[in-house]
Order: structure tokens, then sequence, then C-alpha cells
């Protein structure tokens, strides 16, 4: 017996099996539009936790700039004659340093600030200091060094600019540092500059060139990433910071607006909400504060999404309804919306609208939607959130309310959850899912059995977690694209929808998977974060009916793990179509463009990788990206056919002109 021929015989007839296989038939209505996208079905959510905010998006490069943390110089090395007081010239940020002579000429008075890991700086690039300072003795100075700590070169400064302090008044000073070199583990120094006294309070240091140039503005990569997803809705500023630990610990729209010397820190609730990953030193600065986050919607171009609190601390760590503020004493919770409302579209000539335009935005930033409470569930939340809801629609009928019906996406707590909001009448309910691969791969039809009436849904928080593999990496993002075609199918039903978290320092992360990862230099894109991008940039207006044998397309019986949706975008004239593959051999598909005739080319997109644990990282951070190409669509005897084979766990997008 020959073996090696019939070894050969074999691989010819499964080669011919698979060169001959019929096609999976999928059939779509390109002249019927079905249900309006929305302009927000794709968006963004961010929540100050691993890093997110201080130390990552918020442009600023120290630690504690205000000396407000409770340990008053956490982030500050000093040395000398260094002392904390706390009389300052802002009412709610009062700690500011005194650098005194050390007694002898040969010591030095002074502090240093290494930021987040290290201050990353880039040659030729220009950085701004600012700092509030008084001299004791009605004049004094100070030298300002960017030094490299661990240089074997003899200085280890390599920039250094003098500072001569003018007034015994607090008043505010800049200098535009440049930096000669590459470096990533800089630190700022300070030193006193002779004998007398010197008063330093809020010091500062951002790079020139922020996003948009900002002066109080955001990381240019980080932000950049934002808006090259092209995101329809950008929900901030949490998540479970809105409640806090406690209801003194909670997110307070109002301390976040107003000069940044005078924004009061908060301790951030991430800080040790995850036992097993504490992280002492996380506050909030509030730098990058409601104003902020508006601003930066409307510079990337999504709808600004803010979360309130409905007067709940966080139910994870508080078990009972005592506390919660009572409903007695409601009312200032309720005014703090519809004063956010005001601040956000309120004219000049109002209390909140004037506020909006002394920090420099008169137009209104046009707000359509506002969530009040996040992740909250059972009867504290449900008696709470009716008189938001009264107050708004009395005031401002037109904003759309978001409710939430609970952490769950299933079982009793959730049922409850969506009765109570239909009961309440909020415009949204936003529903939040971590779960597993199984979970997504089974819940494309999730929403085609939902109710065509009462409130649409948002989702809000969501992510695959791998079983035993809970870290950004290639299968789970698959299967994220698998679910995604049926939040696409039903827009009648889902009008939004935002993966989390959005960012992780690689170095301080306390929750993940996560979409973008950075460390105080780079930054890299999780393959997930391609997913969310590929649905945004071929979102389109309408939903096209696509079906294989009538049915919806959704990994179901017969399938063969194939899921896809279609849209019209009536801007261009195209139409989309967008296949996932999550079996584990090549599928021959045909696609009917019923409605359109004749040979066309497609312009197509496609996520593809073998290794089902691979994952993008800082030192390969295009590992797994889109790649683009065109593809012939046939003229069929009735319709424009697309022809085409779907490699094993692919994501692919066609988009054609009608």
């Amino acid at each position: 017996m020959n073996l090696r021929l019939i070894a050969g015989a074999a691989a010819l007839a499964a080669a011919l099996t698979s060169s001959f296989a019929q096609p999976r038939v999928m059939d779509v209505d390109t002249g019927k539009n079905g249900a309006p996208i929305q302009k927000t079905m794709y968006g963004i959510f961010f929540e100050d936790i691993n890093y997110g905010a201080d130390g990552g998006l918020y442009g600023e490069m120290l630690v504690n700039r205000s000396f407000e943390f409770k340990q008053s110089l956490t982030g500050w090395t000093t040395f000398g004659n260094v002392n904390v007081k706390d009389d300052g010239p802002f009412e709610r940020c009062p700690h500011y340093v005194e650098l005194a002579w050390p007694g002898h000429a040969d010591r030095l008075t002074g502090m240093q600030n290494s930021g987040y890991g290290g201050i990353s700086l880039k040659q030729g690039e220009d950085y701004r200091l600012t700092l509030w300072a008084k001299a004791a003795e009605g004049e004094g100075g100070i030298k300002v060094e960017l030094i490299d700590q661990l240089t074997d070169s003899e200085p280890q400064a390599f920039v250094t600019q003098e500072l001569k302090i003018t007034s015994g008044e607090w008043k505010k000073y800049e200098l535009i540092m440049r930096s000669p070199k590459n470096d990533t583990e800089a630190s700022l120094r300070i030193l006193l500059n002779g004998k007398a006294p010197v008063c330093l309070e809020h010091v500062s240091l951002f790079p020139v060139k922020t996003f948009k140039n900002r002066k109080n503005g955001m990381r240019a990569d980080l932000a950049q990433a934002l808006a090259d997803m092209h995101p329809g809705v950008f929900r901030f500023p949490g998540g479970c910071i809105v409640e806090g630990a406690d209801l003194q610990t909670r997110y307070q729209w109002k301390n976040t607006i107003g000069p940044v010397e005078n924004r009061p820190v908060n301790e951030n609730r991430w800080q040790y909400a995850m036992k097993s990953r504490i992280s002492p030193d996380y506050y909030q600065s509030y730098g990058l504060g409601f104003f902020e986050y508006f601003q930066l919607s409307e510079d990337i171009g999504a709808e600004p999404l803010p979360v309130l609190n409905v007067g709940m601390a966080c139910q994870f760590q508080n078990k009972d309804d005592s506390a919660n503020v009572p409903m007695s004493e409601l009312q200032p919770y309720i005014q703090d919306c519809l004063d956010l409302i005001e601040f956000a579209n309120g004219d000049t000539t109002t209390t909140w609208g004037r506020k909006r335009a002394e920090m420099g935005h008169p137009a209104p930033f046009n707000l359509k939607y506002i969530a009040v409470g996040n992740e909250q569930w059972e009867e504290p939340y449900f008696k709470r959130l009716p008189p938001f809801v009264k107050a708004i629609r009395e005031k401002y009928p037109d904003i759309k309310i978001i409710g939430t019906c609970g952490p769950a996406p299933e079982g009793e707590m959730f049922e409850h959850g969506w009765k109570a909001m239909r009961e309440i009448g909020v415009d949204l309910v936003d529903e939040h899912y971590y779960k597993s691969e199984e979970w997504f791969r089974n819940s494309s039809m999730r929403y085609d059995s939902y109710s065509r009436k009462g409130p649409k849904v948002f989702a809000g928080e969501y992510a695959c977690h791998g079983d035993g593999k809970k870290w950004n990496h290639y299968e789970t993002s698959l299967y994220e694209a698998a679910f995604m075609t049926g939040l696409e199918r039903n827009a009648d039903v889902v009008l939004m929808a935002t993966y989390a978290p959005l960012f992780a320092r690689v170095d301080a992360w306390q929750w993940r998977p996560d979409l973008i990862w950075f460390d105080n230099a780079r930054m890299f894109k999780s393959v997930s974060y391609y997913v969310q991008q590929m649905y945004a940039c071929n979102k389109g207006t309408n939903v096209l009916k696509l079906t294989m044998n009538g049915k919806p397309v959704a990994g179901q019986q017969g399938q063969a793990g194939l899921y896809a949706s279609a849209a019209a975008d009536n801007g261009d004239g195209s139409v989309i179509v967008k296949v996932v593959n999550t079996g584990k051999t090549t599928q021959p598909v045909s696609v009917n463009l019923k409605g359109m005739k004749g040979e066309r080319t497609a312009q197509t997109t496609t996520l593809t990788c073998t290794d089902m644990d691979a994952e993008n990282t800082l030192e390969e951070p295009e590992k797994i990206v889109p790649k683009t190409g065109t593809l012939t669509c046939k003229a069929g005897k009735k319709c424009t056919v697309i022809e085409d084979e779907i490699a094993p766990m692919t994501f692919r997008v066609y988009r054609i002109k009608k």
C-alpha cells in the first residue's frame, strides 16, 4: 500500500470539498430602509478607573499638584526646610508649601515630583509650568529644573530656569520649558534660590501640545484615539465613582467647574474597591471636570451623556438604605440635575449658563440626554428616581432621561428593574453586561424579542470576559463583534451602546479588559477598540433586512457560526454588510444584494487572527489591526452578489456604493 499516495489523495479530496462547498446564502433587501440607526448608536463610556483621568487622559503631568491628598506631600520628595500650611488663597484647596532657608550655605531646600511613573518628555517639545507663589519677605526666587535622577552624566538637570517671585501677595507665574531630549523617566525639581522664604501652591506641568492645544487639556494621543473612533455618544463621569463609597465621596459636578486651582480633590472610589489591587494614592483632582467633559464631547463630535447621583451611595459597598440620603432630603440632588442642564444649555443670562460662559464657552453645549443613577437596583432606587423624572420633565421636557435596571442582564433583579423603569416612564434603560464568551455567542438575538413599545435600550457598559482569561485577547473581541450584529439589527430598540471600561494604565489598573492601554509615554488600542471603530465608521443610517433562509444570521442552528447585519448609508449611498465567522473553518458566503444590479466594487475592512489568545501590547501595538482591501461583486441574474470566503474567526465589513 502506497501511504504517500493515499495521504495525497485525502488532502486533495479535502481541498476539493472546501473549494466546492455550498456557500452560505444571505439575502439583503437594499430597496427598503428599515429602522433608523441613531447617531448615538456606537459611543464611548469614560470612568476614572485604572488611572483613566489623572495619570491618563487628563494632561496634568504631576501628582498632587495642590498638596490636597490626605497625606499632603504624597507624590513629592522634599528636602531641607519644607513646611506644609493650610491657610492658602483657595478656599476649597487651602494647602500649600513654604520653602525656607535650610540654615547652611551648603544645604538645599526643595522638592521634586516624578509624575505618574516618570514624566515623559519629547525632544524639542515645550512644557508649560504654572504655579501660584508669594515671597514671605516681599521678594524671593526659585530654580526650576527638569532632571534625570538616574543619569550617568554629571548634571542631573538638563533644563534649568530661574523664576523671581516679586510679590508678597499670591500671584500666578508661568514658565515654558523645552526639552532637549527624549526622556520617559524625568522629574520636576524646584529649589529655593536664596534665603528668602517662598510659598508655592498649585504647581502644575502640562505639555503645550495637548489635544486641540487647550491649556487645561487632554493628553493628545489618548484623546485622538477617542476622536478616531468617531463616537456618537460620550457617557461620563462613571460608573461607580458617581455614587462613591459613601455620599461624602460621591462625584459632585459643581466641585469640578470654575478655576482649577479651587476644585477640591476627591477620594477615588477605586482607590481600594478592588482589595487585590489597591491604589492608595488614587484621587480625583477634578482638573478634568464637567466643563472639560462637555468640551471634549464637542471636540470629538459626540453627544454628551452625563450621569448624576440619585441620592445613593454604591450599593455594592453599602447593603442597606441607611447609607443613602433620606427622601425628605433629596431636593439638593434633584436641583443638581436641573442646574446641570442649565449649565449645559442655559443662555448667558442664567446663573449656570453664565458660569459656563465665564469658563470660555458662551454657546450652549446642546445637552439632549441625562442619566440619573448608575447601576442601582430595587426599592431604594425605584422610590428615589420618580421625583427626579417629574422635576426634569416639568422644566426640560425635551431632555431624554435614562434610568437603570441594575448590574445584571437577566434574572429577577433585572426584571424588577425593567418593570419599574416602564412604570416610572424613563426614555431609555441602561443595561450592563460583563459576561462570558458563551453568553456573547448566544446573545446576538437578545433584542429581537424586546417590546417595541416603552423605553428604549442603552447598553451602557459591556465587554466579553474570557473564560478563565480576563484580559484583552482576540477571541473575546470577535465575540463582541458577533454580538453587535444584534444591536444593529435591532436599532429600533437599541439607541446607544458603549464598551467599558475605556482606559487603563499598564502599571496601575484595577479592572480589565479595557479598550485602550497606556503608560506615561505610549499607548495601544486593543482589538476590541478596532471592533468598536469598525462598527462606528460603518454605522449607516438605516437597518436593512438580512436573512439566511428567512432567519436572522445570528449563529443559529445550521448557520455555521456566522453572524451578520446590514445597513444603508443614505449619506453616501452605500450598502454596508457586516459578517462575523466565529467557526473554526473557512465559510464560503454568497450575499444577494436585492435591489442592486450589475457588477460593483466593495471596499472591505477585515479583522482576523489565528491565535485566539493574541493581543496588542505596548511593544506590538499593531499586532492585530484591521486591513482594508477591495472585492469585485458579481452581476447575478437578478441582483448584485457578494461572493467571498470568510476565514475562521474573522470579522469583515463590506461597503458597496448603491
